[in-house]
């Protein structure tokens, strides 16, 4: 029996400032059984460090997400012809206790990828993406790691924070490495840049084998050559992608908890994730998004822009 399809609200007979705000303005359903992806919102920002707010992001992204429309101007791919997506609204994540909270968000997500769809979440501070993978990993049909591709300004590879806290927006990808959740070998990180706290911060990282592309390697090589290894790299394998908005130059999203100068043009970001079309991707994410921090909303209408690129290429993949 084929699936159902899902159509956004057409904004040439609802204004998009009038009705529910959804994701893309996509029905709410409440399970994500007969879906392909199932868009979720993840608000809380409990690892982070310094300026909180991201907890708040998925509901300015859905805000800003009613300005998207229903074909990709280069691609030509419709992804609510080729896909079924909806909003599965936000999980419910206490925004206290940290442990209870990763446990809430890897259960969610698990809840996804049992009805057989592929989560596509916004956040929600970066430690959210620990949970994620760690849901999808266990739920992978053949036994192995993860490689992941990572759009950032920081490496996320440190060992702690604040004496011998484990567990913050600093620290994912080192703990999800030292779990056997991602290949360090298939590990690429796209944008890195910034002052660190020492000469050898990113030492752990390249030792394990983490491709680290900083934003100079990026501006001298182009989005598209940067994408053919990022491609070879992860060859057929299971890949995750998550996309941290401080990967872009703080003059084009000013809003979030990190921000660092000198980063990606919006116009880079969107030919790279265009440039993962192909890919064996089993989930993604868009997190560090701070409407706090944002001004007009451009960093909120960011985040969906490059959340509607990744789901125009989940759509491709089909």
């Amino acid at each position: 029996m084929p699936k159902q399809l899902h159509e956004p609200v057409d904004a040439a007979l609802v204004p998009r400032f009038a009705g529910h705000a959804t994701f893309m303005r996509l029905p709410a359903l409440t399970s994500a059984e007969g879906l392909d992806v199932a868009l979720i919102g993840i608000p809380w920002d409990g690892g982070t460090t310094n300026r909180p707010g991201a907890r708040h992001g998925p509901r300015e992204v859905r805000n800003q997400s009613s300005l998207m429309r229903k074909v990709h101007h280069v691609t030509g791919v419709a992804p609510y012809e080729r896909l079924a997506v909806a909003d599965l609204g936000d999980l419910v994540v206490q925004p206290i206790d940290l442990m209870a909270a990763l446990e809430q968000i890897e259960a969610g997500i698990a809840g996804v990828c049992a009805a057989g769809a592929l989560p596509l979440s916004v956040g929600g501070d970066h430690l959210t993406t620990l949970p994620i993978l760690r849901a999808i990993h266990k739920a992978q049909p053949e036994p192995g790691p993860l490689g992941l591709v990572q759009f950032d300004a920081h490496s996320d590879t440190n060992d702690s924070y604040f004496g011998d806290n484990p567990y913050t927006h600093g620290t994912p990808f080192r703990r999800a490495i030292e779990e056997g959740v991602l290949d360090p070998r298939r590990v690429v990180q796209i944008g890195i840049r910034g002052s660190v706290y020492s000469a050898d911060e990113h030492q752990w990282a390249k030792d394990q084998g983490i491709r680290i592309i900083y934003i100079e390697e990026c501006d001298r090589r182009g989005p598209g050559d940067v994408m053919a290894e990022v491609r070879d790299l992860m060859g057929d394998a299971p890949t995750y992608v998550t996309f941290d908005i401080d990967s872009i130059d703080p003059s084009m999203a000013p809003g979030t908890g990190t921000p660092e100068i000198g980063g990606l043009t919006t116009r880079e970001a969107q030919a790279m994730v265009r440039g993962l079309a192909g890919l064996n991707i089993v989930g993604a994410d868009v997190v560090e998004v701070s409407p706090p921090f944002d001004q007009g909303g451009i960093t909120a209408l960011t985040g969906a822009t490059m959340l509607f690129e990744l789901l125009c290429v989940l759509a491709s993949n089909r």
